[in-house]
């Protein structure tokens, strides 16, 4: 049992050694106040079936491959040692026979095929992210750690925000919740502004079965944050995604509404569910089910979007934008 709780401490905690980095995307305007940049790590501690970027749960790099661009120029499999590549293969790449050479992306001609995370040094983000600092001074933005889930890369995520909070630059953090307490107060804590952090199902059961993980850890953390928060140490911004049928439940968003009452948060940001990511995982060879359910296939209606809000505001919560 001890080296079991070990490893899984372990896991969470991470290493100093650079992770993988999705994009770095910049004139952000959803991730925080003012125009922000957001720097996208690769890797989640969750597998949530509704995943909105599914290229960023495993850690490891990948090859994401887009039919619609692709011009059957067959000159990405001439550029193939492995053979992994054909047209005949359920999504293009043979990922069994495909030993991730990249040899086949610049042999690509229209971009069908991507690699899908780059290794960043700290000072290589941060020289790209701080181009725009002129843009976060009139706005009051700053810089955005999002994912994936960077606390699955602690120390690297320490070194980088205190390197962006020593240029200057106001710093975020949006956490699916599960990581390590005590890496967190002793290695983000001191550095962080402000933490957006995503409630999904309260319910343990539930939460297992949609996001792949206990939920424990997370409440737990949530109520240290939002103590922390109640102490002025950093701002803290309880974030629920809505989606169909899952959370987006009256008998879920009471519960959250609860939890949020419970450890005195008078707001919410609730996140309406965008159905444009359900051919996502078949570019990285993933045929999951949710995403070819009619459920993932449709926006909420507005209707039903104002029923949910009303659920938080009945309760004296604040819906923010």
């Amino acid at each position: 049992m001890t080296t079991g709780t070990n490893t899984n401490r372990k896991a969470l905690l991470g290493t100093a050694d650079p992770p993988l980095i999705l994009d770095i995307k910049g004139n952000s305007l959803d991730d925080g106040p003012g125009i922000r940049s957001v720097v996208f790590f690769k890797g989640c501690p969750l597998s949530c079936v509704w995943c909105h970027n599914p290229e960023s749960k495993k850690r490891g790099p990948e090859i994401s491959f887009s039919p619609d661009d692709c011009v059957r120029c067959n000159a990405c499999m001439d550029a193939c040692p492995a053979g992994a590549l054909s047209g005949e293969n359920p999504f293009y790449i043979d990922r069994e026979k495909c030993d991730l050479c990249f040899r086949c992306i610049p042999a690509c001609p229209s971009g069908a095929l991507e690699q899908v995370g780059r290794e960043m040094t700290e000072k290589g983000i941060l020289d790209q992210v701080i181009r725009d600092k002129v843009f976060f001074d009139a706005s009051g933005g700053g810089v955005t750690f999002s994912g994936g889930e960077p606390t699955l890369h602690m120390p690297f995520l320490s070194g980088l925000i205190q390197s962006a909070a020593g240029a200057g630059l106001h710093t975020l953090l949006e956490t699916c919740g599960l990581f390590d307490r005590e890496a967190f107060d002793t290695l983000v804590l001191p550095h962080i502004h402000t933490v957006y952090f995503d409630i999904k199902i309260v319910d343990a059961a539930l939460h297992r079965q949609y996001c792949g993980a206990s939920n424990a850890k997370i409440l737990e953390n949530f109520r240290h944050l939002a103590a922390l928060a109640a102490e002025g140490r950093l701002d803290l911004l309880p974030r629920v995604p809505l989606v169909p049928g899952i959370t987006a439940t009256e008998a879920n968003l009471s519960a959250i509404a609860a939890l949020l009452l419970e450890n005195n948060i008078p707001f919410v940001k609730l996140l309406a569910y965008n159905p444009l990511w359900t051919q996502k995982p078949l570019k990285i060879g993933v045929k999951d089910k949710f995403s070819s359910e009619k459920a993932s296939q449709d926006w909420i209606p507005s209707q039903d979007l104002d029923r949910m809000e009303r659920i938080f505001r009945k309760k004296g919560i604040e819906i923010t934008d």
